[in-house]
């Protein structure tokens, strides 16, 4: 347990923190509304559905190691940060272990992945390899794209489509219509909490020289993409509705719709630190919406 005089940590409690649990949320919600479709469409797989879910979980935390490490290297991680602690830069994990656990965490993703590939094909070792490279790249290499305004859109692309379909795909080795338009919501509600942190590090972030969509584009433009995305999210029901015949039970997610309001409300008004709230109620309306969807598809 962190102490305020020493700042001391147990290395289980260093490496949780480093994983940041709170984020896994944005690891699971694809796999669960993916598989919830495939059970719904008699293609379910357990076996590939949980390794889709480890390999989900495992880049998702072999990112967060690569952030954690390599946005203390650029200087833009300090310990007086808005957000919450980093492992690295606030010392309790070195440079060298951290190094250590990105490739361990990833290296498991990859040779538990190689079932999946067993199971499909070679597609899967290609999405499989872009999606670890993709990981890496989001803070490390010549050109990170957090620092470049693209880590909206990886975020969108593989926690939304690649994470959904991909979930579907080996399970049912196709690609449906409903699958694609139900991995809208997801991707854009999960891209939210990144547009969050943004939003709440968009000074700290420029004045580092990290150019984050947020930077680039400024406040008003980013509280308006928030809140698009969230129309966008619930305007998807219809689509996979009318379009696809679907129960009315699809509608469920708009059950969590006065969580959004309020979330919207939180980005109009809220400030600095206390965006952290609005930050943690974003990952939380993401899974709940996503439990709710595949609730309703399932039923």
């Amino acid at each position: 347990m962190i102490t305020s005089t020493t700042n001391t940590i147990s290395k289980l409690d260093a490496w949780i923190l480093a994983s940041r649990p709170k984020t896994l949320l944005a690891a699971l919600v694809p796999v669960v509304v993916g598989t919830s479709i495939a059970i719904n469409d008699n293609k379910f797989h357990l076996t590939a559905a949980l390794i889709a879910l480890l390999c989900s979980i495992l880049i998702q935390i072999g990112t967060n190691f690569v952030n954690d490490l390599y946005d203390f290297l650029a200087g833009t991680d300090k310990k007086e940060r808005l957000g919450p602690q980093r492992a690295v830069a606030s010392g309790i994990i070195s440079v060298n272990h951290m190094k250590a656990g990105i490739i361990i965490t990833f290296g498991l993703s990859f040779i538990l992945g190689l079932y999946l590939v067993y199971l499909i094909g070679w597609e899967i070792l290609l999405i499989g390899i872009i999606s670890i490279i993709a990981g890496i790249a989001y803070t490390a290499g010549p050109f990170p794209l957090a620092y470049n305004g693209l880590g909206d859109l990886a975020s969108f692309l593989f926690f939304g489509l690649i994470g959904t379909v991909g979930t579907y795909y080996v399970q049912a080795e196709e690609i449906t219509a409903t699958v694609f338009w139900s991995s809208v919501p997801v991707g854009a509600l999960i891209t939210n909490i990144l547009v969050v942190n943004n939003y709440r590090d968009r000074l700290e972030d420029q004045s580092n020289g990290k150019h984050t969509l947020a930077v680039l584009m400024g406040e008003k433009f980013t509280r308006i993409q928030y809140v698009l995305f969230m129309i966008l999210s619930y305007s998807i029901l219809l689509i996979v509705f009318f379009t696809y015949k679907q129960s009315l039970l699809v509608f469920l997610p708009i059950l969590s719709l006065p969580v959004a309001i309020k979330l919207i409300r939180m980005i109009y008004t809220l400030h600095g630190k206390e965006l952290n709230k609005t930050l943690e109620l974003t990952a939380k309306l993401s899974a709940l919406y996503g439990l709710l969807f595949a609730i309703g598809i399932l039923l």
